[in-house]
């Protein structure tokens, strides 16, 4: 029973068990967003457009049966939206990594004259001529 509970500890104390259930629970958090902006928004706007914010009432007779066709139109129009979405958002977030990533590199790149400005300092500095007070090394005699 001791094991048991260390091993519990160990699993639950994993970062991956962690990253996942606050995955879940942003994911539970972003559903309700991306339903209201489908139920709420976009498929008022199908209303204002055909009269009906759902085509659930759709149906047609087979025998005895009912085909209800309008409740899956409703279920495809539904996903192909949140799919829409969901596609806009990742695009936008990957555009925005982008140029994140973008304005990084640009900060990280010196122009040239810096890079070639640092590379003779640190020749200097390496030959002992770059501190302070040091006299240059004696130049040979051009003749």
């Amino acid at each position: 029973m001791k094991g048991l509970v260390s091993d519990f500890r160990t699993f639950i104390m994993r970062g991956n068990v962690l990253d996942l259930a606050v995955a879940v629970i942003i994911g539970i958090a972003f559903n309700a967003v991306v339903n209201s902006l489908v139920n709420d928004v976009i498929m008022q706007i199908i209303a204002a457009i055909f009269g009906k914010p759902n085509f659930d009432n759709l149906t047609f007779n087979l025998g005895d049966g009912i085909i209800y066709y309008g409740k899956f139109l409703t279920a495809l129009i539904n996903f192909l939206i949140i799919a829409a979405t969901i596609f806009v958002i990742v695009r936008a977030f990957e555009e925005l990594q982008k140029r994140r990533k973008g304005t990084e590199e640009e900060l990280e790149e010196a122009p040239e004259d810096i890079v070639l400005l640092t590379q003779i300092r640190d020749l200097l500095a390496a030959n002992g001529s770059g501190s302070a007070g040091a006299t240059p090394p004696a130049q040979p005699p051009i003749s």
